[in-house]
């Protein structure tokens, strides 16, 4: 099955251009992940895209998975940056990861909808 590309219309400069997003999972061990924090989250491509670091127990121990989100240039970039410091993520941990991160933020979403009852 072919997946598709997330693609939203951002205005840049007055133009409208077509944006395709990707998303890149990538592992950083606890000792190392300031550094990588601040290596993203300095950087003026990366830091525009969506970056969310989160603790990796329990699929995996004594670090950080961190979950860029944004274009390609922006995954490029992070993968770039990481390569000295993590390891970017894929198959089936990848899908977990992402799976754990979609239950947390359901989880999140659904207690603070009961404020508003």
């Amino acid at each position: 099955m072919k997946r598709k590309k997330l693609e939203k219309n951002i205005w840049i400069g007055g133009y409208l251009r077509r944006s395709e997003n990707m998303e890149i999972i990538l592992f950083v061990e606890r000792s190392k992940s300031r550094e990588l924090e601040e290596k993203l989250l300095k950087d003026d491509i990366v830091s525009r895209g969506n970056v969310i670091f989160r603790v990796s127990e329990p699929l995996r121990e004594g670090g950080f998975y961190v979950r860029v989100l944004g274009s390609e240039e922006q995954c490029d970039r992070a993968r770039s940056l990481a390569q000295e410091i993590a390891e970017e993520v894929l198959g089936e941990e990848k899908e977990a990861v992402l799976k754990a991160i979609k239950e947390d933020d359901e989880r999140m979403l659904s207690g603070f909808s009961g404020i508003f009852k």
